[in-house]
């Protein structure tokens, strides 16, 4: 036992790096799949979506992609996952990050009045599309949506802690993500409204003292 372990401490350094390197090289050949499928859905082609046509924009076998991924949904539910620090994430911080209610409020709203980047405007309106008629992409993609939702409870349960009295959060915290969700909606429509002042209206109007 003794000599085994000199072996092992007298090894070569770096003598292992093959097999870590095959690993990195893998997790970059993925990185890469789920960007090109994100290239695709965001783009005029997500009707068209299949695994070849990932791999082909990646620039790998059709083989190596199924390796990475089962199969289409796999892959789409990577991408569901691949989103969720550029909308989820930073919601979160904003909910999470110190501060009185007001404060975080105000740090919610100003996130939600920032302009959605048209890739991810166009990712989400692919992944609703996919989602009517593939059950494990509909139930990734409302897992996510239930994320962000609780988050807006979070941000009134913070108000129910400095005001006591029952308040429940979350019906209110339901009632402002289906209202942002509308001026989503509204706003891929190319409607002009403003939304700062409707979320800050809605804000006030929920977060008012009826005692």
């Amino acid at each position: 036992m003794a000599t085994r372990e000199k072996d092992r401490s007298t090894e070569a350094p770096g003598s292992r790096k093959p097999g870590g390197a095959r690993a990195a090289k893998g997790e970059q050949t993925r990185a890469r799949l789920i960007a090109a499928a994100r290239t695709l859905l965001a783009g005029d082609t997500a009707g068209r979506f299949t695994t070849r046509n990932v791999a082909a924009l990646c620039g790998v076998s059709h083989g190596m992609c199924h390796y990475h991924f089962q199969d289409r949904t796999d892959l789409i539910v990577a991408v569901i996952e691949d989103i969720r620090p550029e909308w989820i994430a930073p919601l979160e911080e904003a909910v999470d990050g110190p501060g009185a209610f007001a404060d975080r409020a105000e740090r919610v709203i100003g996130l939600l009045t920032r302009p959605e980047s048209p890739d991810l405007a166009h990712l989400h309106s692919a992944l609703h599309w996919l989602a009517l008629n593939d059950e494990r992409v509909r139930v990734s993609l409302e897992a996510e949506y239930g994320r962000w939702r609780s988050c807006f409870v979070r941000l009134f349960g913070v108000l129910a802690d400095e005001r006591p009295g029952g308040l429940d959060p979350r019906p209110l915290g339901e009632a402002f993500a289906a209202a942002v969700d509308g001026l989503a909606a509204v706003a891929s429509l190319g409607s002009a409204v403003d939304a700062g002042a409707v979320l800050r209206t809605l804000m006030a109007s929920l977060s008012a003292d009826r005692a």
